[in-house]
C-alpha cells in the first residue's frame, strides 16, 4: 500500500502513511466484515438485493450467524498481534541477520525505527468497528475487545516511549479517519439495531432509532465543518517552531538546495495557464527559464517530461489515416 501511496504523487512520509492508511482499513473493513457476513447470508438469498429496505432485516439475519467468525478473529488476530508487536520478530531477525551473517554492526540513527502509523491505526479502527456493529446482537464479544483494548494501551504506550522514534509530526492528520471511521460505525451499529427492531415487530422502537442515525449525520456534519480545518491546515506556531529546529540542526540549507528539485513554482492567468519556470541542475549549473518566454501550454510537471510533439504528429496522422478511408467508402458507395 505504501507503494501504491508514492504511485499517487504524495511527496512527504505523512501523506504516504496516510493515504496507506486509508486504503488498508478500506480493505480491512470491507474483507473481514462485509464479505464475511455476505458470503454467509446472501449468496443463499440472493432476493435481499430486490429492496433497500430489507438490507438492515438482512443485516440483522447475517451478524449473529458469523459471531463465532468474529470471536475467533478478535482472539486470534488482536491478541497475537499484541505479542507480536512486544516481540518485534521482523525486526529482530533482521537484525540477526545483519549482525551474524552480512557482519554489518553500524547503528545509524536512520535504522531505528518509527511507528507504523498505516499498519496499526486500521486494525485498531477495525476492532472498534467490530465492537460497535457487533454489541447488539453479539454481546459476548465485548469483554474479549475490552481486554484487547487494554493490553492495547499498555503495549502501545510501551512501544512509543521506549521503542519507536518520532521522526516526523503528521500534525494530527490521523484523527480526521479515526473520526470518520467511528461515525460509520455508529450509523451501521443503528441501521442494524433498526433491522432488528423490525423483525421484532416493534415499530416505537424503529421510530426512536431513525432520530438517531439523523442526529449521529448532523454530529458529524458539524464536527466536519468546525473542526476539519484545523487538521487541514497547520498552525503557524507550529510551522514557526519546525524552522527554528531546523536552524539548529543546521538542515535548512540543504532543505533550500532540495527545494530546486523538488518543487515546481508555475503561473496562472485567468485567461492562459503557462507552463511553470523549473529550475533544473545539469553539470552543476542552475537554469531557471525567463517568465517572459514562457509559451501557453500544459502546466503539470510530469506532462513536461512526455513527448507532445510526437503525440501530435500521430494524431495528425491519424486523423489523415480517417479521412483517406472515409473518401475510400465515399467513392465506394457512389460507384455502386
Amino acid at each position: 500500500m505504501m507503494l501504491f501511496s508514492a504511485v499517487e504523487g504524495s511527496i512527504s512520509r505523512s501523506g504516504r502513511k496516510k493515504s496507506a492508511c486509508c486504503k488498508i482499513l478500506y480493505f480491512t473493513i470491507w474483507n473481514v466484515f462485509f464479505v464475511n457476513v455476505f458470503t454467509g447470508s446472501v449468496i443463499r438469498q440472493l432476493r435481499v438485493f430486490s429492496s433497500v429496505k430489507d438490507i438492515p432485516a438482512q443485516l440483522a439475519n447475517a451478524v449473529p450467524a458469523q459471531a463465532s467468525f468474529f470471536l475467533t478473529y478478535v482472539l486470534s488476530s488482536g491478541w497475537a498481534s499484541l505479542a507480536c508487536e512486544v516481540m518485534q520478530l521482523y525486526p529482530l531477525l533482521c537484525n540477526l541477520i545483519k549482525r551474524f551473517v552480512l557482519r554489518m554492526k553500524s547503528d545509524a540513527p536512520d535504522d531505528a525505527l518509527s511507528f507504523p502509523y498505516h499498519t496499526e491505526i486500521p486494525r485498531l479502527l477495525l476492532f472498534g468497528f467490530l465492537g460497535f456493529t457487533c454489541s447488539i446482537l453479539v454481546p459476548l464479544i465485548l469483554p474479549f475487545l475490552l481486554v484487547y483494548f487494554i493490553l492495547a494501551y499498555f503495549v502501545y504506550r510501551n512501544q512509543i516511549l521506549n521503542v519507536y522514534v518520532s521522526k516526523y509530526e503528521s500534525g494530527g492528520r490521523f484523527w480526521p479517519i479515526v473520526h470518520n471511521t467511528t461515525i460509520f460505525s455508529l450509523v451501521l451499529m443503528q441501521i442494524i439495531a433498526l433491522g432488528v427492531f423490525g423483525l421484532r415487530k416493534s415499530p416505537v422502537a424503529s421510530g426512536f432509532t431513525i432520530p438517531l442515525v439523523i442526529c449521529t449525520l448532523l454530529f458529524n456534519e458539524y464536527c466536519r465543518q468546525r473542526f476539519h480545518p484545523i487538521f487541514k491546515n497547520i498552525a503557524a506556531e507550529v510551522l514557526i517552531d519546525m524552522d527554528r529546529q531546523d536552524e539548529q540542526s543546521g538542515t535548512m540549507e540543504e532543505t533550500y538546495q532540495q527545494l530546486h528539485s523538488a518543487y515546481c513554482q508555475f503561473t496562472v492567468n485567468p485567461h492562459h495557464l503557462f507552463k511553470c519556470g523549473c529550475s533544473s541542475h545539469r553539470e552543476d549549473r542552475v537554469i531557471i527559464q525567463d517568465p517572459e518566454n514562457i509559451k501557453p501550454g500544459l502546466i503539470h510537471p510530469m506532462l513536461g517530461r512526455l513527448p507532445i510533439a510526437g503525440i501530435k504528429d500521430i494524431i495528425s496522422w491519424l486523423s489523415l489515416l480517417f479521412t483517406f478511408q472515409e473518401n475510400h467508402q465515399a467513392e465506394s458507395a457512389s460507384q455502386k
